[in-house]
């Protein structure tokens, strides 16, 4: 069994590396500076952004494998896994790293906003690449974290998380860009949400797991909930689960005029109870399943 290292607070980390310990909450570190650096698998209780200034070849990441290449950014939270098991040598890498603790942000508007930074949840595969000058605003950044690190008055702490804060924001900013011109490059996406959709049903996969979610769909498509929810979002303005909860209810349309009754729509949509679809039916479209097919027939 592979030895992992508990992060339980910054300076776990810190200390394993021979990384200087700067604050009990924040962990700044430049690779190029250690001395004494050594590979670690890591479980962690902390958040973490990691830039490689190199290619860092076979790190895990949960169950999987992955290389983080030259420039690449990768975010970890607190319960996620990842790194490099220890075998003992010491290395030589390239690159900065960020942790801090969510204790720090208890009681900002940085804790309120934490949720909107899906990109904590991607993919090794969806790391952010950065280009020189994205880098180098990061970087920018980190250097001056640490710089206040040094400081140890009242007015460090809402400094120090101004700071994370606009590190987060960066790479947030940096994350759309390359969503954007992943979007404009695979126009496809839509249309194999949509096949899926249509083989779930044909399937009989709604049979075993009831309504499609997010998460199915995005593990079917190689992609993490968050990254494909995101692209999606690129795409239409609106947001993975109200697309396929449109395509749910629009086949609910044409099994009801086909002339199936509610009770039936619903099982044969995956809806563990006809009044989940009734509810969803008449949230979506104003009007319940049974209205709906009376104005129908009033209509033909």
């Amino acid at each position: 069994m592979e030895k992992i290292l508990k992060v339980h607070n910054v300076n776990d980390y810190a200390r394993y590396i021979g990384a200087p310990v700067l604050h009990d909450l924040v962990s700044v570190i430049h690779y190029d500076e250690l001395e004494h650096c050594r590979h670690s698998l890591n479980n962690y209780d902390v958040y973490g952004l990691f830039i490689a200034d190199e290619t860092l070849e076979k790190l895990t990441y949960g169950l999987t494998e992955y290389d983080l290449h030259y420039h690449a950014l990768m975010c970890v939270a607190p319960g996620q896994i990842g790194g490099k098991a220890d075998i003992g040598e010491e290395i030589q890498t390239k690159g900065w790293a960020l942790l801090f603790d969510p204790e720090l942000l208890q009681g900002t508007d940085l804790e309120q906003r934490m949720q909107a930074f899906t990109y904590f949840s991607y993919n090794t595969n969806e790391a952010l690449l950065m280009s020189d000058a994205q880098r180098q605003a990061i970087v920018t950044l980190l250097e001056a974290l640490r710089n206040e690190l040094k400081n140890d008055d009242t007015h460090m702490k809402p400094i120090v998380v101004a700071y994370i804060s606009l590190i987060l924001e960066h790479v947030g900013r940096f994350y759309a860009q390359q969503l954007s011109v992943q979007t404009a490059q695979s126009t496809d996406l839509l249309t194999r949400f949509e096949n899926l959709l249509r083989r779930y049903y044909a399937d009989g996969v709604y049979l075993r797991h009831g309504l499609p979610t997010v998460k199915y769909c995005a593990q079917e498509l190689c992609l993490s909930p968050n990254y494909f929810g995101d692209l999606i979002r690129q795409l239409t303005g609106d947001t993975a689960s109200n697309a396929i909860r449109r395509f749910v209810l629009q086949r609910a349309q044409t099994l009801l005029v086909s002339g199936m009754t509610v009770n039936e729509t619903a099982e044969n949509l995956g809806f563990d109870y006809p009044q989940h679809f009734t509810r969803m039916f008449k949230k979506f479209y104003g009007s319940s399943p049974s209205a709906f097919l009376k104005q129908k027939r009033q209509h033909s």
